[in-house]
């Protein structure tokens, strides 16, 4: 009995210390928090009362929350007033605008995109107007970010523009009503090529209304005709919602399959997502097209897709995004984005790429992100940490230095804009490739465009480096003649990337007539990736043994 009553009393001390040993550090926690607290607020005090010059508290008050969130990861931020919109857009998928996309060509605040059915669209503005005045205020390259809160609004309200059309003389005014345009989540869908059974979607933003979207696009596409394939196109797509990632994967894999899973802080805060409905694109081949531009959603959709061999993914590695935020209200119509979980695909992989714990004191503990192998359920071979891998790699075509040089000066798009002045868009895409190359060279001409390489800038450098130097002086002859050879050579650069210049003006030309899936039909042309995930699509063998499928 003695012996019984110690083994207990044992029992219940270590109990006690146990429990003691959890309050004590759990009110070590809150003790660190009130005094750190205490001496933030006395130190913001003292300032904003006593500081030589006067200080704004709130902008103050603001520079601290935004230098205590830049000590942890680039997700956490502080959402005060004036982007309160920006989270509505994301979580309710629409926002009061009159349809058009803008952006900085020629040096000036271009429209380049319109979207069709509203209102801008309706009373005539065109991609390659000017935008000069919205409001009575007037619009530049130093203020374009001001554009987006001039233009939005509530629907039913009017705004006012004003605008200047290449090859008329005169500003033109608009008054256009504001309306309810709802996010488009996918740019295109369609069967391409033209009359396969290969269904392509891309796939850009994960807001509220994107699965419903891509379950509209589907039943469309299943209407025309059988689908055999999906190309599913998530390259620089930066995500969005968690619970729409698996809502969008649910469309291709089995009721009931692991799509994701999120962990915190705490142990007990798993949470699992798996497929609640039948797939609407059962047996159908699927190829999921990614790049280093694809993050989060996009990452979700794409890792369960490969841990359950559902389909190929194809092109380069993903981003890295791991983190999960949730978005907590806050005083004051203010809010919170905090990192509050990491996510795991399937197969339990978790593929954050940076740790932000690494060598910084402010937290507690240091993660592990250390790479890591996993295995399919066809048993293949995958890793954590850095991204998603493809299953095959295909590197996507990078742009020659003199066609990134032609739109960085909008040459293409003040070409085409030239070439409305004189013909219909419509004329313009059937002119011969020779007149259309022709009038180019013409127009750069009168334009004045003269290329300068890179390396031609360097040997600039060198040269001026060397006239300074005196024991190098007597190099500058000849850096001058490299020079000149350079600079003959960047002139018939032009012939050179002849192909790819017309290439460029033709998916603008396209652009102009169809708007983004005129783009991105005209783009797929040449498009190494997905012109590879057709070709596997096609070969049956090559498919399966990608995904180890008998």
């Amino acid at each position: 009995m003695k012996k019984r009553s110690f083994k207990a009393f044992i029992a219940v001390g270590i109990s006690l210390l146990i429990f003691s040993g959890f309050v004590v550090k759990k009110s070590d926690v809150f003790f660190d928090i009130a005094k750190n607290i205490d001496i933030f607020t006395r130190v913001y005090k003292e300032i904003a009362f006593s500081y030589v010059d006067g200080v704004n508290p709130e902008e103050f008050m603001r520079a601290g929350i935004r230098g205590m969130l830049n000590t942890l990861d680039p997700y956490t931020v502080f959402i005060d007033e004036k982007r309160q919109e920006d989270i509505d857009l994301l979580t309710n998928g629409k926002y009061g605008g009159i349809g058009i996309t803008i952006g900085i060509r020629d040096n000036n605040v271009s429209i380049i995109e319109i979207l069709d059915g509203f209102s801008a669209q309706k009373q005539g503005l065109q991609v390659g107007d000017f935008l000069t005045q919205v409001n009575g205020v007037s619009i530049t390259p130093k203020n374009i970010d001001d554009v987006s809160s001039l233009v939005k609004g509530e629907p039913g309200t009017f705004v006012r523009l004003k605008i200047l059309r290449p090859g008329v003389k005169d500003t033109i005014n608009f008054e256009l009503m504001r309306e309810e345009i709802k996010l488009k989540n996918i740019a295109f869908a369609g069967f391409y090529p033209e009359n396969s059974g290969n269904a392509y979607i891309k796939l850009t933003s994960f807001s509220r209304s994107a699965g419903e979207e891509l379950k509209n696009t589907l039943l469309d596409l299943k209407r025309q005709r059988n689908i055999e394939s999906v190309v599913l196109d998530l390259r620089n797509n930066p995500g969005g919602l968690l619970d729409v990632a698996v809502d969008i994967t649910n469309k291709f894999l089995g009721k009931g399959l692991l799509i994701v899973s999120t962990r915190g802080r705490d142990s007990l805060s798993l949470k699992q997502y798996s497929g609640s409905q039948e797939p609407l694109i059962k047996d159908a081949k699927l190829i999921v097209l990614v790049n280093e531009g694809s993050a989060s959603a996009s990452e979700i959709v794409a890792g369960a897709i490969q841990d359950h061999d559902r389909g190929v993914i194809l092109g380069q590695k993903s981003f890295g995004k791991g983190l999960v935020q949730t978005i907590v209200p806050l005083s004051y119509n203010t809010s919170l984005k905090v990192t509050t979980a990491k996510y795991f695909t399937p197969s339990g992989r978790c593929i954050q790429k940076i740790n932000y714990s690494k060598n910084n004191k402010v937290y507690a503990e240091v993660d592990s992100l250390a790479l890591s192998a996993f295995l399919t359920d066809n048993k293949r071979t995958v890793f954590s940490s850095g991204g998603i891998t493809p299953d095959t790699i295909v590197a996507d075509t990078e742009d020659p230095e003199i066609i990134r040089d032609m739109f960085a000066k909008g040459i293409i798009f003040k070409f085409i804009n030239h070439l409305q002045e004189k013909s219909d868009k419509k004329e313009i895409e059937k002119l011969p490739e020779s007149e259309t190359f022709s009038q180019f060279m013409k127009f750069i001409k009168s334009e004045n465009y003269i290329y300068v390489s890179e390396l031609e800038k360097k040997v600039e450098d060198m040269l001026a480096l060397s006239n300074k130097q005196k024991q190098f002086k007597k190099l500058s002859g000849s850096f001058q003649d490299i020079k000149k050879q350079l600079s003959i050579a960047a002139a018939e650069n032009l012939d050179v990337y002849r192909s790819e210049i017309l290439k460029e003006i033709k998916i603008e030309v396209a652009s102009r007539i169809k708007g983004s899936e005129g783009r991105i039909k005209s783009s797929l042309e040449t498009d190494p990736q997905f012109l590879t995930a057709v070709s596997i699509l096609r070969n049956d063998t090559v498919y399966k043994n990608l995904l180890r499928k008998k």
